[in-house]
Order: C-alpha cells, then structure tokens, then sequence
C-alpha cells in the first residue's frame, strides 16, 4: 500500500478507531440532514466533510495501526469525487475492515456497503517509485442530490518509516465542519512533524501512558477552484511528520535529516546491487575505449543502455523502493525507474564515471523536496545526476527516445534527493526558462485568384516543446494527417509532405517540415479577398474570469512562439483597411503580431510569450485580458481589393 504517495493522483484516506456498522446507522439517523449545515460554509463548496477523524497509532517499529471515520455530504455532482474511497495497500500493509452507510438528503439511511462492494485494483500508475502497490476503492452509485457518505476502515502496516499526512483542505470545493488528526505513540517513539497554513497548533499530552498528538480544525470554508493557481501545498493545510528511529520491511534506521536519510537508502536499499557480468563490463570498455571526454563516454553508454532496455512497471525489492540488481536488467533487459537508474549507474561505473541515484517528485506540476523537512514520502521517481565539473549533467532513464542531458518537464526545475554512501544531498534540476521552450515557425504560401493556398512550412521545437510531436513521429502518414488537421485547423487541408527530424543534443530541437494546400482558403469575389492570416497557432480559451480571487496567478511552464507566415498573393491586390499591428507587454509576458504588404507579398509576423512564475492574485484579471487580445488578434482576417 502507498497511501503515502499517491497524493498528485488520488486522494488516500486514513483512519480512526471503527464503530460498529448497526451503531453507526443508529446514532447517525438524521443527523446527516443536509439543511443542518451551517449556511455560511455553502459558497463554492460542492461537498461537505461533516466529520473526519484520522487517527495514527505506532504500536511497535512494525506495527503502526491506521484508522479512519469520516461522513461527507456531496451536494451535487461536482462533488462526486469526494465520495470515491481509495484504500492504499500491498503485501506488507493489509485492510482489516472496510464499510459504511449512504444517508439521503433528510438523512435516512439508503444502503449499507462492505469490503465485499469495493474493487480492488493495480495502483502503478507507469512512472512510480511503488509499483507494487493496490488500491481498494468505493464510489456510491446514487445520483439524487444532496446525499451523505458515512464509512470507516482501518489499515495495519508492517513499517514505521512514513505516516500520512494530514490535509484536511486540500481539495478543491470541500467545506470542513469538523476533521481531526490524531498520532499516537510510546513515549520513547520520537518524531518530527511540520505545520503548514495551520490556524492553531499541535496539542500534545498523554493518554494511558502514551504520547498523543493532535490537530483539529473546524468550520473551513471552501477553496474555490481557480484556473493558473499554485499548487495546492502553497495554501492548503498541512501536517507531516517523520520519525527519528524506524523499521520498514525488517530493516532499521534513524535519520533527522537529508543527509542521514539519503546515506540510509545508499547504505540498505543500493549497496551491492550495482554488480555486472564481467562480459558486460569488457563490452562497455570497449565501447568507450577511444573516448577521452567523460561526457561524451557517459553519452555512449546511455545511450546503449537506451537501446538494450525498456521500462515496464513492476513490483521488486523492499515495499517498491529497492531497485532490483543491475545483472538483472543486464540479463532481462527491462526495468522499472529504479532498476534502470542503478542499472545505468553500474554501466558507468565501470566507466569510472560517477553519478548520483536521485528520488524526485514526477508530474506536470513542479513540486520539490521540502528544504527544512526530510521524509520518505517526498517523490514518486527516480533519476539519475552525473555530477561533471562545472557541467551537471541529468539523465531520464525510463525513455528510449529523450535524448542524453534532457529532462523536459516532467522533472525540471524542482529539489530533488541524491542518496550517495556520503549521505543525502539536496540538487536543483535544471530549469527551462521561457526564452529557451521555443517554438520557431516559418512559412512561404501562395494564394491564387481562386483563393486555394499552397506552399511548405518549417516548424522547430526546443526546450520542454521539444516533445511536442513525439507522438506523431513514428506513426504512419494517415495517423499524422489526421492529427496534424487538429492541430492546424485550415479547411480543405491537404497535406502532401510529411517529415520530421530530431536533434537529440541535450539542447535538443524537433524540425517539422510539410508541403500543404487547402483549396477555398481565401474566399471573396473577383475584385476582393478575404482570410484569416494566422490559422496555425492560435492562443486558445482565455482564461475564465473569477471574481473575489483568493490564489495568486501562477504559470508553471513559460513558453515563446515565434511565427512568420508570408502570403504570396495575386497580383494588383492592397490592403482595404489599416493593417493589424498590436504589441502587449506584461511581467508575465508578451504578445505581438502584425501585418505588411510589401508589393505581392503579405507577411504576417506573430510572437507569444508566457513567463513562469507567481504573480499576485490583483494581476489575474489583467492575465485574463492579455488572453482575450491576443485571441482577438489571432482571428484576424485581412481584406485585399484588387486595385
């Protein structure tokens, strides 16, 4: 079960001691009536925890107990998810119980539901450090609004190395009545633990000769869901903690900080899985032999372990996070991201080139280690750092095709964790600013008396844009032809050549080349034409406007497109009206396009850029207009008479 990590995917519920199933329905008819809630907690709330009482008890180093009571009123649909239950688990955490009651909007109990009613179901989710891990879940099938979900489970788990934590507001559309967070351990059992965005702190006191922990909060009102906000941890609240001594899946440890945790992984879950066959290691020095650079050997060897493995996702080692041995992929040759990190760390060591087994939390949102805070449940992959003097070099081992040096944004510009025998160490990804996510176009088109359009058009990706025809490039013709009319929706397209070309440097650049016509692309009579100068890169939905906006603006990936499309028209033709000329410039970014007729030859000219970063919550609005001018400008259409 990884209850622990699962939090940019699914929400993982926890749990407090269980009361009998007849007990609940009893004492729970009608309190759950939906008109008791307190009208002041109704705006932007689409769900309603009424209770919620998570309770954690470490009974021994292997025996750490996990208990959750909680009753949520969903008031319409948009709050269907909040019902859904997930149950984290594998072979060494095991459910002992799970059940609960639907009440309706009065109240009244509708049905009841056990372990039985759950579905139980793979949780690797193809890039996870835990791939072993199961998910029981539970979703209500009642579709009258509003109605109320009781349950409860509780959760044993053979480990004491990482604990939930507590976030009782982190979705988005959920008022809070009432949640409670409870941890409860022997005297001797020493944790750390942070608060976040927390209206009051811990209370801690004793209990039958035991330490408890505890956090309650009450009366929250809902976090609206607003388009371009920070991640939810900026402003949710928060609780982690972390022991000091622990057992997971038999084997001990202590650590206060980074440095002990990272030598802890080094120490138990990679030593002496870096072993190869000797056949395999004379291979790679041959391989190698008449390179003196150490990058560009480093640069071989990924490059072969590219084409001798793939990654598949699979369950070995202790609880998901012990790769299993180099000699293994070396003889299978397929691996999850642990695996195939170690396994290239082996092929370079034979090298002597060293390098670093990295834990980084994956995704499209940038989330990093906690600078202040170690703890095991902080990532979700595994990379691998090759520290060159003066030329850090990152490597993304679980593709084929991402080329040496590269991590595109799955794992840029966030902290990530290296575990090296010397200790732990906090290392920054690279960063891929908004000048370098390029998007540079180039097009030469004709336009005839008829108004058909033809002509080729050159389009080149770099930075994070680099994959933005990935999925295209080994398909057939027709699958990227049909693709290619969403992305450039001109009517009547034809596209008569197709070819891409890859630039795999670690400043790698994808080159889109095509010869296209589209007949009825200017449309108007014999003294007249019409049409849309840029029908291939359009800005898209402005953003939606919210008003009493309480995130700030963020932008997680900046961007620049450069266009230039130029129209080689019939003869004798001017411009009707003054031609489109608009420069916009903002701290978060720039849009400008224009328009000039030079003899036969119209040029349109366009450049859009975002910058990443945050922006306080005034300036939205101003975002929201800078959207909406530039999706004006991008429908533009131009009138020609002919003179």
């Amino acid at each position: 079960m990884k209850w622990f990590l699962r939090k940019n995917n699914m929400r993982s519920f926890l749990l407090t001691p269980a009361l009998l199933i007849i007990g609940l329905s009893a004492t729970a008819q009608g309190a759950y009536d939906a008109s008791l809630i307190a009208k002041n907690l109704l705006p932007y709330a689409s769900a309603i925890m009424r209770n919620k009482e998570e309770t954690i008890e470490v009974k021994s180093l292997d025996n750490t107990i996990y208990h959750v009571k909680a009753a949520i009123t969903i008031l319409n649909k948009n709050g269907n998810d909040q019902a859904h239950i997930f149950i984290w688990h594998n072979k060494s955490t095991t459910i002992k119980y799970a059940k609960g009651v639907v009440y309706d909007a009065w109240g009244k109990k509708i049905s009841k539901f056990s372990e039985s009613d759950f579905t139980d179901a793979s949780a690797a989710n193809n890039f996870s450090l835990f791939e072993d891990s199961r998910v029981l879940h539970f979703i209500p099938a009642v579709t009258d609004y509003p109605y109320t979900i009781e349950y409860e489970y509780e959760v044993r788990s053979k480990q004491s190395l990482n604990f939930q934590n507590w976030q009782p507001n982190r979705n988005t559309g959920m008022a809070i009545e009432k949640s409670s967070y409870t941890f409860i351990c022997k005297p001797d059992f020493n944790i750390r633990y942070k608060e976040t965005n927390l209206p009051t702190k811990v209370t801690i006191g004793t209990a039958n000769g035991l330490k408890t922990y505890s956090w309650s909060t009450s009366n929250v009102k809902a976090i609206k869901e607003e388009p371009y906000s920070p991640n939810v941890y900026n402003y949710a609240s928060t609780v982690k903690i972390a022991p000091e001594k622990f057992s997971y899946e038999g084997i001990g440890g202590s650590f206060t900080n980074w440095n002990e945790l990272g030598k802890w992984v080094s120490d138990n879950l990679l030593v002496n899985r870096d072993q190869l066959p000797d056949a395999t290691k004379a291979y790679i020095k041959e391989l190698t032999k008449d390179l003196t650079d150490p990058k560009q050997k480093a640069k071989k060897i990924y490059e072969y372990m590219q084409q001798k493995t793939h990654y598949i996702s699979i369950q070995v080692g202790i609880g998901g996070y012990q790769p299993f041995k180099a000699a293994d992929v070396d003889k299978l040759n397929y691996g999850d991201c642990k695996a195939l990190v170690n396994y290239t760390q082996a092929l370079l060591k034979v090298a002597d080139i060293p390098s670093y087994y990295c834990m980084v939390e994956a995704g499209g949102n940038k989330t990093s280690m906690l600078n202040d805070f170690a703890s095991m449940d902080q990532g979700n992959h595994v990379i691998l750092c090759l520290p060159f003097k003066n030329d850090t070099t990152w490597l993304e081992c679980t593709s084929q095709k991402i080329p040496f040096g590269f991590l595109s944004d799955f794992t840029d510009d966030r902290t990530v964790i290296a575990c090296t025998p010397e200790g732990g160490k906090l290392l920054h990804t690279p960063k891929y600013p908004a000048q370098a996510n390029l998007q540079l176009r180039k097009g030469n088109f004709t336009i005839n008396e008829k108004g058909e359009l033809s002509g080729d058009m050159e389009t080149v990706f770099k930075g994070v844009q680099y994959d933005n025809r990935e999925s295209l490039i080994n398909t057939s013709k027709t699958e990227q032809v049909k693709e290619l009319a969403n992305i450039y929706p001109i009517n009547n397209l034809e596209v008569e050549t197709i070819s891409f070309k890859q630039d795999k440097t670690s400043q790698p650049a994808t080159t889109e080349y095509l010869k296209l016509a589209a007949r009825d692309y200017a449309s108007g009579n014999v003294n007249k034409l019409y049409f849309q100068v840029n029908s291939v890169n359009h800005a898209g939905h402005a953003p939606r406007e919210v008003r009493n906006r309480q995130t700030d603006l963020y932008i997680n990936e900046g961007f620049t497109d450069n266009d230039e499309i130029s129209y080689t028209l019939p003869a004798g033709y001017r411009l009707e009206k003054t031609p489109l000329d608009i420069n916009i410039s903002k701290p978060f970014g720039s849009y400008s396009a224009k328009v000039i007729l030079k003899g036969e030859k119209l040029v349109y000219s366009r450049k859009m850029q975002l910058i990443d970063g945050t922006y306080t919550k005034e300036v939205y609005q101003d975002f929201v207009d800078f959207y909406q001018r530039a999706i004006d400008a991008d429908n533009y259409s131009v009138t020609l008479v002919k003179k």
